[in-house]
């Protein structure tokens, strides 16, 4: 009847040191999920900005020279990340692929113009920017038209500001929850150890005397924990970098040791603050309380 006891305390004592690494795991690896995109919204959004062109349509009588160093100047200027020539025979080769016919068979001449295709960086897209941009460039004499999307900028410059805002806002919700969520799991489990407590009290041993296993043990299921999440935010981390490499997760090193440790450290606290504040609340309750 004895070991029938035994094991069954020991089964009852195994599923809730997992249930608290699981917690644990668990808030930490979403914690950590919204610290990475919290790292990385700057990165994120610089990357679809990027995306965004300016297309310079240069007029007929352009000379080749003319082109070429207005290409090239475009190419040097601080605001563009790249500036790629597309003639306008190329032009027509593409714009005949994505229709599927060949439309200058059928009009009898090339409508196209010879362009420059300019991607700015991120820092300079914003609606004011590039319309000064425009303006300077169309002030080239051999520049026909520069056409570029102006509502999308507008929307996505708008849109990058609000997603921030509700990202940082976001994360310090979730951080509070996050140690809410591992403080309950922690106390639930001394809760079960509350007459274990009392006794050793009552047998004269000290508050510091009586924390001291139960704030060991719960840092161990923290670490435990930790060192779960970390590893589950590793393959998370490498899965998003194979598939989406331009977004260079991995080129600052320094942020994600910083995440990680920060995780770690996390987790390692909250579990000792938790198993402190918890056992001290037990140890000041009166014998007749613990049966509520």
């Amino acid at each position: 009847m004895s070991q029938y006891i035994e094991r069954y305390q020991r089964r009852k004592l195994i599923s809730s040191y997992f249930s608290v690494v699981l917690s644990i795991a668990l808030v930490l690896f979403l914690l950590g999920v919204l610290g990475l995109l919290v790292l990385n919204t700057k990165k994120l959004a610089d990357h679809f900005k990027e995306q965004i062109t300016i297309s310079v349509f240069l007029k007929d009588n352009a000379k080749p020279v003319e082109i070429d160093q207005l290409q090239k100047s475009l190419a040097l200027a601080e605001y563009t990340k790249s500036a790629d020539y597309i003639s306008k025979e190329d032009a027509a080769e593409q714009y005949s692929e994505d229709i599927g016919e060949n439309f200058v068979e059928f009009l009898g001449y090339n409508p196209l113009k010879n362009s420059i295709d300019v991607h700015l960086k991120a820092d300079f897209v914003s609606p004011d920017q590039i319309a000064e941009i425009a303006s300077d460039i169309s002030s080239k004499t051999y520049v026909d038209e520069v056409s570029y999307d102006e509502p999308l900028i507008e929307l996505l410059s708008d849109n990058v500001k609000k997603i921030s805002l509700w990202i940082l806002i976001a994360s310090a919700i979730f951080t509070v929850i996050a140690v809410l969520l591992i403080n309950s799991s922690i106390r639930l489990s001394i809760y079960s150890k509350r007459f274990i407590i009392k006794t050793m009290q009552m047998v004269g041993a000290t508050k510091k005397f009586i924390r001291r296993p139960f704030i060991w043990t719960n840092i161990q299921l923290g670490v435990l924990g930790a060192a779960l999440a970390l590893i589950a935010l590793g393959v998370l981390l490498y899965y998003v970098d194979q598939n989406f490499p331009e977004l260079n997760l991995f080129q600052d090193y320094i942020l994600l040791i910083a995440l990680f440790v920060g995780v770690f450290g996390l987790g390692v606290i909250i579990s000792w603050a938790s198993t402190h504040f918890a056992t001290q609340r037990f140890l000041n309750l009166r014998t007749d309380d613990l049966y509520y």
